[in-house]
């Protein structure tokens, strides 16, 4: 009988013991899973960042946000810089990527003709869909400036994007030129008859009356079309779902600003002359570079206005049509993405 109420005694004891192992136990768990999703909440912020996701301070703080910084805030890699950019070999992949495409674009137009709105969106959508894992598929200063002013890229990647856009442009024009040549030397072909589409200098550009120049309102239509382009690839970039998909949006941002520029042309300003491009690279290599004069003088009044028209004002154009998708973006309470 004392052996048994010995044993007996010790039951409650164990159990006691037990209950105690498995609260301290229980606790130890809790801190655990406490500790963990510290932890995970912290990784998924860090997450976060580098998917440069903007977050409104409000929300992570309780404080109140600024709106124009926020607006204004890098959407791109934050640690993409001049030191660190050539440490990937992408880079190398990306401006291989926009010198072709960017090459492709130009000669389309050369051929093709702007003229010919309906077979650039077709080509514009094979190329974009192309490159677009290379390099984004930019193929125009006008989108890559966009791009730095809204800061989705850095500005060492954007000058790097631009420098292999007029590279690209360049080797476009060349070849076609080449092929355009050998038919002339060989006689196939009247070079009187049979032209390259001519970029024409927007103030000597006339209408059925004669001296009025359409300076400012060729460079308007460039304006423009820089800015319908780059807001066709801003909105592109919030679907992601393909390269095609990607490239069909841009392919038809183009379609609608070349067509636009068409019909303003010929049926509002009756002018048949192919006097818009809406590609500074192009321009560049294939309208400004090519010019000569007797001075410097002369040059430079020869080149400012094209400058003005086909550069400057395209490059405006291009940077408010992004600031104009992110302030969308923005009024349906959206998060901006790269």
């Amino acid at each position: 009988m004392a052996t048994t109420k010995a044993k007996s005694t010790k039951k409650p004891a164990a159990k006691k013991t037990t209950a105690r192992k498995t609260a301290s136990k229980s606790k130890t768990t809790v801190k655990t899973v406490k500790a963990t999703a510290k932890v995970t909440a912290v990784k998924s912020e860090k997450v976060g960042s580098n998917k440069t996701k903007i977050v409104s301070e409000k929300a992570t703080t309780g404080k109140k946000c600024n709106p124009v910084k926020e607006f204004f805030a890098r959407k791109g890699d934050p640690n993409e810089n001049i030191l660190t950019i050539f440490k990937d070999t992408k880079i190398i992949g990306a401006i291989i990527g926009e010198i072709i495409g960017t090459a492709l674009v130009t000669g389309v137009a050369l051929t093709l003709g702007l003229f010919n709105p309906l077979y650039l969106i077709f080509a514009y959508t094979g190329i974009t869909a192309a490159v677009f894992a290379l390099s984004g598929a930019h193929l125009n200063p006008t989108i890559t400036a966009g791009m730095m002013a809204s800061r989705r890229v850095s500005a060492i990647r954007g000058i790097l994007y631009i420098i292999s856009q007029l590279i690209g442009a360049w080797i476009g024009f060349m070849i076609v030129n080449w092929f355009y040549q050998a038919g002339v030397a060989s006689g196939n072909i009247d070079a009187a008859s049979t032209m390259l589409p001519t970029l024409t200098a927007a103030d000597g550009v006339q209408a059925n009356t004669e001296g009025y120049s359409f300076f400012w309102t060729i460079t308007m239509l460039e304006f423009v079309g820089a800015m319908i382009i780059s807001f066709f690839f801003a909105r592109a970039l919030e679907f992601k779902r393909g390269a095609f998909t990607f490239g069909a949006i841009v392919g038809s941002g183009v379609f609608l600003a070349m067509l636009f520029a068409v019909v303003t042309c010929s049926n509002f300003l009756g002018i048949q002359d192919n006097v818009f491009i809406m590609n500074p690279a192009s321009a560049f290599m294939y309208g400004l570079l090519p010019a000569s004069a007797d001075g410097f003088d002369a040059l430079m009044s020869q080149l400012m206005p094209m400058l003005v028209t086909y550069v400057i004002f395209p490059v405006f154009g291009g940077v408010l049509g992004f600031y104009i998708s992110d302030f969308a973006n923005k009024l349906q309470h959206k998060e901006l993405k790269a």
